[in-house]
């Protein structure tokens, strides 16, 4: 019988070179492996100001041919101390022969993106396929993410958004650096 408490049996890999070895299809996205934090800023014309936030980033695998991928943001007050709990999201990036990468997407406030794009140069650009919306949930239409390797420990995201009868356009961008191992939240 399986003890919850215990040690998984097959725990996710944070970095390319440990167990399990990654799949050869995320060769193009195994920079992205670990946890990143930076700080970052967003606004939209419905809200009533833009913001600072600061934000973490984990792509994790199985040795299967996908990542895992969670993401924390949290606002932050003009002295950049935290200030509540904003955007949680978590899914996984599905990389396919051809070089397409298809990401599920999923935010505890009710929104599920299928997004579709390609990895290539050190850059992730991905657009959504689909949004299902659980019958609460804020309307959004589209959005469309570039996540960026700009050196090894370096990664800079980019979130447009269409929502609430808006056009797509800029929501979020921020800068990540690459935890070292056993740091984080």
């Amino acid at each position: 019988m399986h003890h919850p408490a215990r040690e998984l049996p097959f725990p996710d890999a944070l970095r390319p070179g440990a167990r399990p070895a990654p799949h050869p299809l995320l060769a193009p996205v195994t920079g992205y492996l670990g946890t990143w934090r930076g700080t970052g800023s967003g606004g939209y014309p419905t809200l009533d100001a833009d913001f600072s936030y600061a934000q973490e980033v984990t792509f994790s695998h199985d040795g299967r041919p996908f990542l895992a991928y969670e993401a924390r943001a949290w606002l932050l007050d003009a002295d950049g101390q935290p200030l509540r709990p904003s955007a949680r999201e978590t899914g996984w990036w599905r990389l396919q022969p051809d070089g397409r990468v298809e990401a599920l997407i999923t935010q505890p406030t009710g929104i599920a993106e299928i997004s579709v794009g390609h990895a290539r140069d050190g850059a992730v650009d991905l657009a959504t396929e689909r949004v299902a919306l659980a019958p609460t949930a804020k309307e959004v239409d589209a959005t469309r993410r570039r996540y960026t390797l700009t050196d090894p420990d370096t990664l800079t995201f980019v979130h447009d958004l269409a929502a609430v009868g808006r056009p797509l356009q800029h929501h979020l961008s921020a800068r990540l650096r690459r935890e070292a191992p056993g740091q984080g939240i």
